[in-house]
């Protein structure tokens, strides 16, 4: 009898096989001490261990945050941080997970629009200027980024600097967990970049334009013709699409077909 699609168990994450003759260390998971084989991240080492995750693992990628690990190593009195996914485990690692962390968020949507965009950041988080410069959450970061550097930014109030400075952020949310002013930087950071954005950015008339044609359903019947395409046609649609030259210039080239443009 064959067996149908929901009896088959489903694979989360790619199993770790190691091979012949594969060296062993050992790391402690929450106090407790597991032999993993060498050269694993640490999330690959917390599923060899027999840990699934389903929460506290996203994209394995370093790129969505979810995975922010701290660690011991032995003797070193330093408390590490890093991402999961991106971090080699090392002997005699000690290992604690943060997969969600509780930061402050304020009501974006109810700050008063009328006060310039430095004022509504120090409306939505005041707790900012209680930043005593300790450094603590530029240490902490994964990404290597100036943290506190994007924090000073905005207490001046230079909010173009705040929101490129913390670009790279990826909301893991370590730095929250060490601040001792208990400020939610990535939070800051993502409501500065949305105000900068949104209202100090000139606006593109070009993306106002396609989202004009958007709104009025000018791709709609692509949309359906593709809708009803098989699996290999959209594949066949997509291999042999016309792609545009690496190295051309804005506005220099154009498509054979501008059926869809």
């Amino acid at each position: 009898m064959e067996t149908s699609s929901q009896d088959k168990p489903m694979m989360t994450g790619d199993r770790t096989i190691p091979p012949e003759g594969a060296r062993y260390i050992t790391i402690h998971i929450m106090g407790q001490a597991y032999e993993i084989p060498e050269t694993l991240t640490i999330l690959k080492a917390l599923e060899f261990a027999g840990f699934q995750y389903k929460r506290g693992c996203g994209c394995r990628g370093g790129i969505c945050g979810a995975c922010g690990t701290f660690y011991r190593k032995e003797g070193d009195h330093t408390l590490h941080t890093g991402l999961a996914c991106q971090t080699v485990a090392e002997d005699g690692m000690i290992l604690a997970q943060l997969p969600f962390f509780p930061a402050n968020r304020a009501d974006h949507a109810g700050v008063d629009k009328d006060l310039s965009p430095d004022e509504q950041i120090n409306t939505l988080y005041p707790e900012i200027f209680r930043c005593v410069g300790c450094g603590t959450c530029t240490r902490t970061c994964p990404m290597d980024i100036d943290v506190m550097g994007y924090i000073a930014h905005f207490k001046r109030g230079d909010v173009a600097r705040g929101a490129e400075t913390s670009f790279d952020c990826i909301m893991c949310g370590l730095c929250v967990s060490r601040c001792p002013a208990n400020i939610s930087q990535m939070n800051v950071a993502m409501v500065g970049r949305r105000i900068f954005a949104g209202q100090m950015t000139p606006r593109s008339e070009a993306t106002k334009s396609r989202a004009d044609q958007v709104r009025e359903g000018r791709y709609e019947p692509a949309l359906a013709e593709l809708a009803q395409m098989s699996k290999e046609e959209l594949k066949a649609l997509y291999v042999g699409r016309e792609r545009e030259p690496d190295l051309s210039k804005p506005g220099e080239w154009m498509p054979a077909d501008t059926t869809n443009l």
